[in-house]
């Protein structure tokens, strides 16, 4: 079958949007009988029917719904390619990373990275979903927790996190050496699910009485007077990584990975690193 072309998806999917080929057509610019004869062609080439017509409707058939939602991952996929070809090599390589990153690791690469580049050479993304802010092209490489979907990325291993209780300054588990989760459950403010926030926002609800969390031990810097971190024990150190598409030839991440190194080897307690695949380049 000839490779169905980037024209034909985007006329099927205004028909399956409208439902309305005088309006799918009117939308595309074009006329309606070229439409109608494209759509047709594609649905030979297809060996399906992609919709139900008659003289008053127009449906979407069981393989049109189908073909609709790859119709629209595959437009997706291109134009996310087409943002990660233009900014390949160019203009400032994208971090995406939490609001509020406790991390001072996240300052030193951006730091490191400035004074060996210059100004204007890195540019932080904030998303809740630094993954996905990497898979749609809006972010050349992400600071991520290993607990989350990496699938198709390549990561870097950079540091590890101890869990720490985030509590009240004047709550009684402040003066304690360390809590256990069966304590933190004892306390109806406690979250066992953080609420997608940064983590300014996070202390502020602690401070405030309303919210008891576990982060991570690099959240320490950036807690004020009014809140107090705890270590928690009985739950898992949380790896901390660099994580950046498999098939990435892009030389600033590479740069970066190549400092982040280099920031290991001068602490080795506190950052790690254990790579997968480096970009070729």
């Amino acid at each position: 079958m000839k490779r169905i072309e980037v024209r034909e998806l985007e006329y099927f999917l205004a028909v399956a949007g409208t439902l309305h080929f005088a309006r799918a057509a009117e939308q595309l610019g074009i006329e309606p009988p070229p439409l109608s004869r494209a759509i047709a062609q594609l649905e030979r080439r297809l060996g399906v029917s992609l919709f139900e017509r008659t003289s008053r409707r127009v449906e979407l058939t069981a393989a049109g719904r189908v073909f609709k939602a790859e119709a629209r991952t595959t437009l997706r996929s291109l134009d996310r390619a087409v943002r990660r070809v233009r900014q390949v090599g160019r203009g400032a390589l994208r971090i995406a990373t939490p609001p509020g990153t406790g991390s001072g690791l996240l300052r030193e690469m951006v730091r490191g990275y400035v004074a060996l580049f210059g100004r204007d050479t890195i540019e932080l993304v904030f998303a809740t979903d630094q993954t996905v802010a990497v898979r749609d092209g809006r972010a050349d490489i992400a600071l991520v927790c290993s607990t989350e979907d990496l699938t198709g990325l390549d990561v870097q291993n950079v540091t590890t996190e101890h869990p720490v209780a985030l509590v009240p300054a004047d709550h009684p588990f402040a003066t304690r050496e360390t809590l256990t989760p069966a304590c933190l459950l004892r306390d109806p403010a406690y979250a066992t699910e953080l609420p997608p926030l940064g983590l300014d926002a996070l202390v502020d609800l602690v401070a405030t009485g309303q919210l008891i969390a576990v982060v991570g031990d690099s959240a320490v810097d950036r807690l004020g007077r009014h809140v107090a971190a705890v270590p928690v024990t009985g739950l898992s150190p949380t790896d901390v990584l660099l994580a950046w598409p498999a098939d990435s030839h892009d030389p600033r991440i590479a740069s970066l990975l190549e400092l982040a190194g280099q920031l290991a080897i001068q602490d080795p307690q506190r950052v790690q690193t254990t790579t997968t695949r480096r970009p070729r380049v």
